[in-house]
């Protein structure tokens, strides 16, 4: 079965987004926004705040109202979140943000939004994200935790990446150079070297490997990967 959704990251800083519900799954939802640094979370829920939400609204960029969402509400916001418990009301929302153009997850009818949230496994800066396309959600669950136990390991070469690649861009030489240049590190046995503590091994590696402007930061590199 091939699915027609459209995998992305968004980068939420500075948008405005709202989540309307604060239940379990709405709070959830807001701790997402949270963690993604979103510029303003919304809160809309005609009942009173449970106490397991109370940290989630003393958030500086939560604007929580004991109320249904309104059309203004929804205007410009990058994201919607339809948590609200109530079919109905949710299907509300969801038709709002259509009319406007805006992304919304109805989280007791997928169909009826524009997006869905896949499960993510993350490991410092690494992130995977999985979807089933709705047929399992626990086998995603499932899948993401062994997929975070296998992330694991990875973090520091990722981090040694980040480090290495904006200093070889700087060097301005030819793209194709560089290409090559970082698929050889990606496909080297530094990764190996890493999970077992090998630092002599991955200094001698880069010292051949990497162009010499770099060389006498090789152990800059290597510093406090973990």
């Amino acid at each position: 079965m091939k699915s027609d959704l459209y995998p992305l990251f968004l980068n939420l800083r500075d948008a405005r987004c709202l989540v309307a519900g604060l239940g379990e799954v709405g709070r959830r939802k807001l701790q997402s926004l949270l963690d993604a640094r979103a510029g303003e979370v919304l809160v809309r829920d005609v009942a009173a705040p449970p106490p397991e939400a109370e940290a989630l609204l003393a958030a500086p960029q939560v604007r929580f109202a004991r109320r249904p969402c309104s059309p203004e509400d929804v205007r410009g916001c990058r994201l919607v979140f339809a948590a609200t418990g109530d079919r109905a009301e949710n299907a509300r929302l969801a038709a709002l943000c259509r009319a406007e153009g805006i992304l919304c997850n109805c989280v007791d009818a997928p169909e009826a939004g524009s997006f869905i949230v896949p499960a993510l496994a993350r490991q410092g800066d690494l992130m995977l994200a999985l979807s089933t396309g709705g047929a399992s959600p626990a086998l995603a669950r499932r899948w993401r935790r062994e997929l975070e136990d296998w992330l694991s390991p990875r973090v520091r070469m990722a981090r040694l990446m980040g480090r290495i690649r904006p200093c070889v861009l700087a060097l301005s030489h030819d793209s194709g150079q560089n290409r090559q240049l970082f698929r050889t590190l990606a496909e080297s046995p530094l990764q190996h070297w890493l999970q077992h503590g090998d630092n002599a091994a991955c200094h001698a590696y880069l010292a051949q490997t990497l162009p010499p402007e770099l060389h006498a930061r090789i152990a800059e590199f290597l510093h406090d990967l973990a």
